[in-house]
């Protein structure tokens, strides 16, 4: 009786998380499906759009998309502005980190300044829309690569901040205190052992701020207009006075989730091991 209660169990667990890929999964198929159809079938055909059985399948879309001057800069620009947030909030973020981990301050003291960046990645970013607005056009910086780094880097600073933070007081202090008796300056230990031992946290902070730098849509339009025009903000122009233009938004969406989606599949033994970090005390 006990082991056909735990078969039940299995087969009812097995059905509910092939129901949940299956939802999961289908946008992603419907806009693979509608990527390959001709303007006249998007709308017309029904049911699942299975190519060849539904439709006949085109590769016209792709083509326009991806000789689309429009659509190569975009991309350029997205992927010039996820790195250059990962290198600034990695450059400026880093350092904070350890030294809220491993230095006490009195006033304000380490708990109070942690909760203050931590704050800063709450606040709502259409409440600074306005005034970064403004910042930006008179620095002359408006529909430039700089100033989305630069908005990117304000937002997604405190984020990695909180991240390194947590690894670094994970980390033994013995062995920094160890390198410091054997004449290793604050410095030193740093850049050789702590930033070492917490790459795999690195890493994930990194993938994370380039994740969501590369989905950012407020500012990229707010500020990107012509020049600095990234993915999101791309794929929003597919709307036009005739409507949704479904055959172009279809790919467009699959080309801004294919890098992002590569860079995971790749890293994703460091997104494990760097959020998980000091997680579990042995």
């Amino acid at each position: 009786m006990m082991l056909k209660r735990r078969r039940f169990s299995k087969v009812c667990f097995f059905i509910l998380a092939l129901w949940i890929a299956l939802v999961m999964v289908m946008p992603f198929y419907w806009a693979l499906s509608l990527s390959f159809r001709m303007p006249k079938d998007s709308l017309a055909v029904t049911g699942l759009g299975i190519p060849f059985l539904h439709f006949e399948p085109t590769i016209e879309n792709w083509r326009h998309e991806l000789r689309t001057s429009e659509t190569q800069q975009a991309l350029v620009n997205s992927l010039v502005i996820a790195i250059g947030t990962a290198i600034a909030v990695t450059v400026l973020g880093t350092p904070a980190a350890y030294a809220l981990a491993r230095f006490r301050f009195r006033r304000p003291k380490n708990e109070d300044i942690s909760f203050w960046f931590l704050s800063q990645r709450v606040l709502p970013p259409i409440a600074t829309a306005l005034p970064f607005y403004i910042l930006i056009v008179k620095m002359g910086l408006h529909d430039t690569r700089l100033a989305l780094i630069m908005l990117n880097t304000t937002f997604n600073l405190p984020f990695v901040i909180v991240i390194m933070r947590q690894a670094f007081l994970e980390l033994p202090i013995e062995l920094e205190e160890a390198a410091l008796v054997d004449g290793a300056s604050h410095l030193g230990v740093f850049l050789q052992i702590s930033l070492r031992l917490a790459a795999p946290s690195l890493a994930a902070s990194i993938l994370i701020v380039i994740a969501f730098t590369w989905n950012e849509f407020l500012f990229g339009l707010l500020i990107g207009d012509v020049n600095a025009r990234v993915v999101p903000v791309h794929m929003a122009a597919a709307v036009g006075t005739r409507g949704p233009e479904y055959w172009y938004i279809a790919p467009r969406s699959l080309i801004a989730i294919l890098p992002p989606v590569v860079l995971a599949l790749l890293a994703q033994r460091y997104i494990v091991r760097g959020l998980t970090l000091g997680a579990v005390k042995g």
